[in-house]
């Protein structure tokens, strides 16, 4: 088999390996396709560690950053009891660093826990992005004791692929009206086509701050991480704003923040439940995560893929091991 391999910043190949295999409580997956997490894939490009204070090592795990990965069940452990050679399946959980290869690969073993059956008629571009899915119905879940979604004026910082999710999650968990604010406008008219009610670019004409009037948010998500983008949500929402992306700067609440009881959640623990909660939407047809997808592309091609992902030029990016 063949499996991807960054060795070092900007320098990447798609090499032969031994096939992986499954512990006890693992399966052997033929993966079917793997989604890019566009921040991981850049920065483990560019030498940047993806999250502060955590150090970055060359080579990386083979196979890493792959974690949005779906395929079929080839073979099982002696203790997998929930999962059967044939199954499709998806990935629910990035197994983070303490593994022996990623999902960058033609195969790879992977613990039942951190999989979920899925429809056998999903395509790749339909399901790989569970494991994303997964991780913004967290940020839902944190504002979901608030009431702040059915019925309510919502906003959603940030339109690439978590921010797309965003928007339809919040239709779908029947929000009034979702605002969806990028400065990019191909990101903008994305949002609406899936989904988003209306769409801004984000500056104080197109959105004059006030988080009592009118046009105030009732609740909104970042997701970008950047101190601009949640301070400008915390401006125009009037309860509570929920922080998706990577934090890595301070952001300051202003003044008149006492009034209303408002809240700046921060983000909670990835979980099964919430997988299985994204699944549902999908299967439901609520949630539609292939017009993320805007390149289908063979791991050869991988370091140009990360070119289009840095320029923008693609949102979210297929890789198929078997091109």
């Amino acid at each position: 088999m063949k499996r991807l391999h960054i060795l070092n910043a900007g320098q990447v190949e798609w090499v032969d390996a031994p096939m992986p295999v499954p512990s006890s409580h693992e399966v052997l997956i033929k993966i079917h396709g793997v989604t890019t997490c566009p921040h991981w894939d850049i920065h483990m490009m560019d030498g940047v560690p993806m999250l502060p204070g955590v150090a970055l090592t060359y080579p990386l795990i083979p196979g890493q950053p792959g974690h949005e990965m779906t395929g079929e069940v080839v073979e099982i452990g002696e203790q997998v009891t929930a999962l059967v050679a044939g199954d499709q399946v998806a990935a629910w959980q990035d197994r983070g660093s303490g593994i022996t290869q990623g999902c960058y690969a033609q195969y790879v073993a992977f613990d039942e826990k951190g999989l979920l059956k899925i429809p056998q008629q999903l395509t790749p571009s339909e399901i790989a992005p569970l494991e994303l899915a997964m991780c913004v119905q967290v940020a839902f879940d944190q504002l979901a004791p608030f009431d702040v979604i059915q019925g309510k004026r919502f906003g959603v910082g940030g339109l690439g692929p978590a921010g797309l999710i965003a928007v339809q999650m919040a239709r779908a968990y029947g929000a009034s009206e979702v605002i969806g604010i990028d400065p990019v406008e191909e990101r903008r008219g994305m949002a609406l086509q899936i989904g988003a009610d209306r769409v801004i670019s984000p500056d104080q004409n197109a959105y004059p701050p006030g988080r009592f009037s009118d046009g105030t948010m009732d609740a909104a998500i970042d997701a970008t991480g950047l101190k601009t983008s949640i301070e400008y949500l915390i401006a125009r929402t009037r309860k509570a704003v929920v922080i998706f992306g990577v934090l890595r700067e301070e952001v300051t609440f202003t003044a008149d923040l006492w009034r209303g009881g408002f809240s700046l959640l921060g983000y909670g623990s990835h979980n099964r439940a919430a997988g299985e909660k994204a699944l549902r939407l999908i299967e439901e047809g609520r949630l539609n995560l292939a017009p993320l997808i805007t390149h289908t592309m063979p791991f050869t091609r991988y370091a140009a893929g990360v070119d289009l992902l840095r320029t923008r030029q693609a949102v979210k990016i297929l890789f198929d091991p078997w091109l």
